[in-house]
């Protein structure tokens, strides 16, 4: 019954060490483990190793020792049993196995500087003004965590820890460790200001512009290209290839999401506050982007030939009805607008043709083929479109 136990104790801890460090590392291999003789009542700066791209977190610890006096377990070998820093937070049992179980009998004081030059002002005065963190209390052994959301000592690209003897006579021994904890994907080079450079750039792109909101599908490019890169080699890419790699992420989240649906949702709508407001050019830029893309229906066709035919472009309005009646030959608002089309291209005969085949039906619901023709040509009137025709037509329906 104890080796199930203990067995299913050992599959737990390995389950739990597995998921939760997920996210990141503690990198032994470029940790700083520096052994330091220091003359009595003197002062020395150590550099530790440069800290890996990504580093959130360090756990360091520092630990005097009398001279034939030997660690116990490494920093590193103890941190192996704490799967991420949030462990050392928590006052468990592994906060404890972090200090040292052994120390000497000496005693330092020590500070911490994120740059080469306020250390080497330590050094020289011994004031921990400019310290991101300052030991002043003398100590024989201690440990922390920093992490670059508490603290400014992981600003830099290292550490420089400031040692100050407290012996008056003896020289000390002092083993520095350091171990940085990795987020993985920060490692990639990743930051915040990098990740909102590609955001800005995506906001800039044609897709982007046709959205009311594009924040959704900025965050999905961004994501797509830091799964495919990491950012130093994004930037290595060529002005061609990264736009390349811009655009195949926008159309593989163009196409993933729902923001292609939305998208052209907003244009419709967009074009239609703007048809309503008189501002048919700008409805017709609207439009125009839906069809552009292979995604209008019949009724995208008609608002936009409706709208060229309104701006006196009656060409331009036969043709884009001509395709609507393609997509929806039943659709009545289409065939409705392509009679106006043929009537404003001087083409009565294939007017009239459709105006009467059409007249006892209803394009809408509730509105009548007759009721929208006179609404229809009270808009062309309005706009300044005069044509003889348009009382021949009204008479059609009296005959």
């Amino acid at each position: 019954m104890k080796k199930k136990h203990f067995l299913l104790f050992i599959a737990l801890q390995f389950t739990i060490n597995i998921f939760s460090q997920q996210d990141g590392y503690w990198d032994k291999n470029r940790s700083t483990t520096k052994e330091i003789n220091i003359s009595a009542r003197d002062r020395i700066v150590i550099k530790t190793e440069d800290l890996p791209l990504g580093t959130t977190e360090i756990v360091y610890r520092i630990t005097l020792l009398d001279e034939n006096q030997q660690l116990a377990s490494s920093l590193v070998s103890v941190l192996k049993s704490i799967p991420d820093p949030t462990g050392i937070s928590q006052g468990s049992a592994g906060a404890v196995f972090v200090l040292s179980k052994i120390s000497g009998d000496d005693k330092c004081a020590y500070a911490i500087f994120s740059n080469d030059k306020l250390a080497l002002e330590y050094k020289d005065s011994g004031k921990t003004l400019e310290s991101c963190l300052a030991q002043d209390e003398p100590v024989s052994k201690d440990a922390k965590r920093l992490s670059v959301d508490k603290s400014t000592c992981l600003n830099g690209s290292a550490l420089w820890f400031g040692f100050e003897s407290k012996n008056w006579i003896m020289k000390q021994k002092i083993v520095l460790e350091v171990v940085p904890w990795v987020d993985k994907k920060l490692s990639r080079g990743w930051s915040v200001d990098n990740r909102k450079t590609i955001i800005d750039q995506c906001k800039t792109s044609n897709l982007a512009q046709k959205m009311t909101n594009s924040d959704n599908f900025c965050v999905c490019v961004l994501d797509k290209i830091q799964d495919k890169y990491k950012f130093q080699e994004f930037q290595k890419l060529l002005a061609i290839e990264r736009s390349k790699v811009f655009k195949d992420a926008g159309d593989t989240c163009f196409g993933e999401t729902s923001t292609s649906t939305a998208v052209y949702s907003d244009l419709r709508k967009e074009a239609s506050l703007l048809i309503k407001k008189g501002k048919f050019g700008d409805a017709i830029d609207k439009l125009g982007v839906i069809i552009n893309d292979g995604k209008a229906t019949a009724l995208d066709y008609s608002a936009i030939g409706s709208c060229y035919l309104l701006t006196k472009q009656y060409g331009k309005g036969l043709k884009y009805l001509k395709d609507g009646e393609k997509l929806d030959n039943t659709e009545l608002l289409v065939q409705l607008n392509l009679a106006h089309a043929y009537l404003l291209n001087d083409n009565y005969k294939e007017a009239k043709k459709i105006y009467k085949k059409y007249q006892n039906q209803n394009v809408t619901d509730s509105l009548s083929w007759v009721q929208k023709t006179e609404q229809d040509f009270k808009a062309f009137q309005k706009a300044g479109i005069q044509n003889e025709d348009f009382e021949r037509v009204l008479k059609l329906w009296k005959d």
